[in-house]
């Protein structure tokens, strides 16, 4: 026994700890417990077939996107660590944020949440790498914690195989080579799964601080917040605990914290939807969404991605009334669904990003999950398989055949 009542026995004596360098005595990491150990590696194996099938989908992807890019002649690098909003990012990194309104459409980059280029600044201090670079690493990592996140959601509400396929699909969505890309997607989606795994499991402290985490990460962490919220206060009424308040208390205060501060940055209360105007983007219920729709199909001929963007939305919103229907969805996951279904529709924004912005609502895609744990192999493979080539080529023609951004 390390500690136990016979180390002072043992054949160390009082002075031992003195013949070891100050210095290093203080840079002296102590070693998880070996029951802790136990526990995470335990998990990671139960998580593994989730996390390998993640890997496989998103490579699969990523190598036709490459030998794509080469026959173009298109920077494979720049395209998945500098372009659009990944510019954007490593831009407020480097140099912060703007201390004016201006006035110009679409060129303050105060509509950024700060978590994201914090941590790029954090890995450009620590690491000698280029800040594309390490933007790329967060996401990579944030993304295989996504997975994590998302299989554990899956495996307690419908078991390990159910887990593993809710992870596959998520791969295989149709935008999801952003993922792998210098974009904030998947460290909301890591932070979203995560907190709403910490809900259902009743960790409100925990649930409360990584929502707190996802509202400094995109405006949509506001949905997120209130389910965890809500939830917790819903909790409340069975039975108090003081843990339940302060993860009530602590989710919004991410999303407030960044507002505010807009606010006050830019001398006026309603800063950072000031500034989201000058994005073109405000909540209009939904009427801008359904121009866009009419317009695309009835007024002129739609682009292949615009298309896509409008059946991953449709397709959405149909998931979305299969899981109120099942009455089988806890309900922290169809209030984060739901208010990010409401954010992403009801806005007047640009459309094409849509698709995108809804990746991290994965608790979407368990009733097919669900329906696929039941499925008979012949069909399973099939179907993933189909997902996963689909996901691939669309991921090509979204950076390399779209003339705009993801």
């Amino acid at each position: 026994m390390p500690y136990g009542p016979h180390s002072a026995s043992s054949g160390l004596t009082a002075a031992a700890p003195s013949r070891v360098p100050a210095s290093r005595r203080s840079r002296a990491v102590p070693p998880l417990p070996r029951g802790l150990r136990a526990r995470a590696g335990a998990a990671l194996r139960h998580a593994a077939p989730a996390l390998l099938a993640y890997a496989a989908v998103r490579t699969l992807g990523l190598l036709v996107f490459a030998v794509w890019a080469h026959r173009e002649h298109r920077g494979l690098w720049h395209l998945l660590a500098e372009s659009w909003d990944c510019d954007w990012y490593l831009r407020i990194a480097a140099h912060g944020y703007a201390q004016t309104l201006g006035h110009s459409f679409d060129t303050n980059n105060l509509a950024f949440f700060p978590l994201y280029p914090l941590l790029i600044r954090a890995g450009e201090a620590l690491l000698p790498e280029p800040r594309g670079a390490i933007g790329l690493a967060v996401a990579f990592v944030s993304s295989f914690l996504a997975a994590w996140g998302i299989f554990k959601v899956g495996d307690r509400l419908h078991g390990r195989r159910a887990g593993v396929l809710l992870v596959t699909l998520w791969a295989c969505l149709p935008v999801a080579l952003v993922q792998w890309m210098g974009y904030t997607e998947s460290l909301f989606t890591a932070l979203a799964a995560w907190s709403l795994y910490a809900v259902l499991t009743e960790r409100w402290v925990a649930a409360g601080a990584l929502a707190a985490l996802a509202g400094l990460t995109r405006p949509t962490g506001i949905a997120l917040a209130a389910a965890v919220t809500v939830t917790a206060a819903l909790a409340l009424r069975r039975r108090f605990s003081a843990a339940a308040v302060t993860g009530a208390v602590l989710a919004p205060l991410g999303w407030l914290g960044y507002v505010g501060w807009v606010g006050v940055r830019l001398g006026r209360w309603d800063g950072y939807f000031a500034v989201q105007k000058w994005w073109h983007n405000e909540w209009d219920g939904g009427v801008g969404t359904l121009r866009w729709m009419k317009r695309l199909f009835l007024v002129e001929r739609p682009q292949l991605f615009l298309m896509l963007v409008t059946v991953v939305l449709l397709g959405a919103l149909v998931l979305f009334a299969l899981s109120v229907a099942s009455r089988a969805q806890p309900l922290p996951l169809l209030l984060f669904t739901g208010l990010l279904l409401a954010i992403v529709l009801g806005s007047s924004g640009v459309y094409f990003p849509r698709a995108r912005f809804l990746l991290p609502g994965f608790p979407l895609l368990l009733p097919v999950a669900a329906a696929l744990a039941r499925a008979r192999r012949r069909v399973v493979v099939p179907v993933l398989a189909g997902a996963a080539l689909s996901s691939a080529a669309f991921g090509g023609h979204m950076l390399l055949v779209w003339l705009g951004p993801p």
